[in-house]
């Protein structure tokens, strides 16, 4: 376990305002937050429970990815959304855009969002998202998978064969990170921007998402569906993805299950 100062269920609860994390459930390790959270699924009044772990076995990120991490040196976390009417793709936006927020309090560059499930500080990762869904009648279930990195320095990264650059909080910002305090601040952003999806307010998830935006603007390479796609990122569909003015002609949608980002391009 890290030498740093672990998490404290109390202590991030006694931060929280209302729906995400009236109940939070810490795990000093396990498989996957994921995994632990849908296994609370059964039961409505888990909606808006969270699960925290210090360590995971098998945390994992799109398409099979696994989430690397010491333990006691993340914030990992899932939270859980019962028999709601959002979207999936807008579920990620407000994700994204809460997790963001959250981060940008803390570091000292800027924090960015990078399509559709990343964050950023200056080019650099430092949190995912996963989203998963299931069906329920009328709505859908979804658990929202968080991965922060908090605690790792510049070796740690160093070791690793990742395919774009990362970084953590404590290497972007003024020293150790209270990681209860963070973690507090990124439950209560999820659910302010989860309760404007809610409410019919998708407009100021997209606003706020292109604010915060590392694509909007820049020339992009994508893979979709085993073919290769180049175009110019001029928006956000919350249901059918990112929108791309293709180099060939024409606009084209692609969503973020099916799509791989290979790069982006800033033109001067």
């Amino acid at each position: 376990m890290s030498a740093f100062a672990g998490l404290e269920a109390d202590r991030i609860e006694s931060r929280l305002r209302d729906r995400i994390g009236r109940k939070v459930v810490l795990y000093k390790s396990t498989s996957s937050t994921n995994d632990i959270a849908w296994q609370y699924a059964s039961n409505r009044d888990n909606d808006g429970l969270c699960v925290f772990a210090e360590a995971q076995e098998a945390g994992r990120g799109r398409q099979g990815r696994r989430w690397q991490s010491a333990a006691g040196e993340s914030i990992l976390c899932s939270a859980l959304l019962l028999d709601s009417h959002i979207e999936g793709e807008m579920v990620t936006l407000a994700a994204a855009v809460a997790v963001c927020e959250a981060v940008a309090g803390y570091v000292r560059g800027r924090a960015q969002i990078k399509w559709p499930n990343d964050v950023c500080v200056d080019g650099r990762k430092v949190a995912g998202i996963l989203v998963e869904s299931r069906p329920e009648r009328p709505g859908k279930n979804y658990v929202v998978g968080i991965g922060i990195n908090c605690h790792q320095d510049a070796a740690f990264f160093g070791r690793l064969s990742l395919r774009a650059p990362a970084t953590s909080v404590d290497l972007e910002g003024d020293g150790p990170v209270d990681r209860n305090a963070l973690a507090a601040d990124v439950l209560n952003a999820l659910d302010r921007w989860f309760k404007r999806a809610e409410a019919g307010d998708g407009a100021a998830v997209i606003s706020r998402w292109k604010e915060m935006s590392r694509l909007l603007g820049l020339h992009v390479v994508l893979d979709y569906d085993q073919r290769r796609f180049a175009g110019h990122c001029v928006g956000v569909d919350p249901v059918k993805g990112l929108i791309l003015q293709l180099e060939r002609g024409g606009v084209r949608m692609f969503d973020a299950a099916h799509t791989t980002m290979v790069r982006q391009i800033t033109l001067a």
